[in-house]
């Protein structure tokens, strides 16, 4: 994975570039298949919480809002 040579900021449109280890353990069914179907497409990056995670925004296929928390190292420029 390219690692971004800057800090994207709070606003711009990101790519998760993978699904990080770990972070669909335990998710209901939707919420994995919510969040496998966003990696590589364009999502908006929330902001950044107080451990540094970047917080991502997306709607699902049905309509559905979700916010996850990813490492910075796992998202790029759109």
């Amino acid at each position: 994975m390219r690692k971004s040579h800057r800090k994207l900021k709070a606003g711009e449109i990101v790519v998760l570039a993978e699904v990080p280890l770990g972070l669909l353990d335990g998710l209901p069914k939707e919420d994995q298949r919510a969040i496998s179907n966003i990696v590589g497409k364009p999502i908006r990056l929330n902001e950044y919480d107080s451990e540094g995670r970047a917080e991502l925004e997306f709607t699902d296929c049905d309509g559905g809002i979700h916010f996850i928390y990813v490492s910075p190292d796992t998202i790029r420029v759109a």
